[in-house]
């Protein structure tokens, strides 16, 4: 079977809903602390700070880690970096089951980082290889939302689990779903493009120079560098912004809940769309909008009704910008530097994450309510809206 045929087969389908899997997985494990942060302090005796390590770990080792697992996509292929990203994160997955010490928890939790920019960054490349331009963020979408559906896993499940079967078993069962997961790419994971390319791999500086040079993607950084930063700021910081209006720590995780399954369905559809209608720009600037005119009620209102329709409205909106950075990236750098492309944006936005999260205390100060940093979480998003007006429409034109 020629690559050709195989592009229009059903099995570029299993292929993404393999992807669809491993992306799930390494959002699932990364956010298995975050609702037993109070529990795992009690369990090991160590301070806040320290439990907080479990989780910056994860964007301070993007930073770190992008520009490499972007380079290496480009020069050895998606399918042999998501494969060894996802065993990175299902081994060290299992170590979290040693649980008689914080340490090793610790070090199981930075495995599973390092091995998530190796996963999270070959979605550009696998889309190119088996979607056309006309599909490629409904597609890329449809792996976004693997990626929030593992969010809700990771702190839905979790305290659940932890409540009914104990703490190592809740570990052993995250084991065993990463294992499974990785196994289900590594036998249906294959790569379309059965024509290597044969140009010779810049260095990850020079390559990384040359794309900076494209007026376009330098602005499709910057974007999610205050996209990404506002939305982990927000989710990182949203219990003690709603604290004050009344809304306890389960409202704030069900209000969570909304964002991210808003985010999911959102993610299916809004991509759809902008393939539909052959447009990124507008889908982009709608999403930066909504979450201007919803942000301050949200972070202010005491109706925990109008919070979870505010949450999920944000999440629809907001969060497919996501999938169609992704998409307007792959479009402008071209498919031979996809890897390294999607690798340098998602620097950007994990850059962002820790910054903004960083920023916000900071700019609240000693005061008991959170409007300058809702007023900074505004400032990101006004700013995210003028750059996508200025960024030109990446949608590929109708071949005459």
């Amino acid at each position: 079977m020629s690559s050709k045929e195989m592009f229009n087969k059903p099995y570029r389908w299993l292929v993404l809903m393999a992807f669809f899997g491993v992306a799930a997985m390494s959002q699932m494990l990364w956010l298995n602390f975050a609702p037993l942060v109070s529990f795992v302090q009690l369990k090991y005796g160590v301070s806040e700070l320290m439990v907080s390590a479990l989780l910056l770990s994860f964007p301070l080792l993007y930073v770190l880690l992008s520009i490499h697992s972007g380079t290496m996509i480009d020069k050895k292929g998606y399918r042999y970096v998501i494969i060894l990203g996802s065993v990175i994160s299902a081994v060290f997955s299992c170590v979290r089951i040693f649980d008689s010490s914080f340490y090793i928890l610790l070090i199981g939790q930075t495995g599973i980082a390092i091995g998530q920019p190796y996963i999270i960054n070959g979605i550009s490349k696998l889309i190119s290889d088996w979607f056309s331009k006309e599909h490629s963020a409904m597609a890329t979408g449809i792996g976004t939302a693997g990626m929030l559906i593992g969010m809700t896993l990771g702190m839905g499940l979790t305290p659940v689990l932890n409540e009914s079967i104990g703490f190592q078993q809740t570990m052993a069962v995250f084991a065993g779903i990463s294992v499974l997961l990785t196994l289900i790419f590594v036998f249906f994971g294959k790569e379309n493009n059965l024509e290597k390319s044969k140009t010779i791999a810049l260095s990850a500086v020079k390559e990384i120079k040359t794309l900076l040079h494209s007026r376009s993607l330098l602005i499709l950084f910057m974007i999610a560098f205050f996209a990404l930063g506002f939305f982990n700021g927000l989710t990182t910081w949203l219990e003690p912004i709603l604290k004050p209006n009344g809304i306890n720590a389960e409202q704030v995780g069900m209000v969570g809940a909304y964002i991210i399954l808003g985010g999911i369905l959102g993610s299916v559809i809004i991509p759809a769309l902008s393939d539909k209608f052959r447009m990124r720009k507008p889908f982009l600037m709608l999403g930066c909008v909504v979450g201007m005119i919803l942000l301050y009620p949200l972070c202010t209102m005491s109706s925990i009704t109008m919070l979870y329709v505010l949450g999920g409205l944000i999440g629809f909106f907001f969060l497919p910008g996501y999938a169609l950075l992704l998409s307007m990236c792959e479009e402008v750098s071209g498919v031979e530097k996809a890897g390294t492309a999607t690798g340098v944006l998602m620097l950007a936005g994990n850059a962002g994450a820790v910054v903004v999260i960083i920023l916000m205390p900071l700019v609240k100060g000693d005061a008991v309510l959170w409007t300058n940093a809702v007023y900074l979480m505004l400032l990101l998003l006004i700013v995210t809206l003028i750059l996508a007006f200025i960024l030109k429409e990446t949608f590929p034109k109708k071949e005459v």
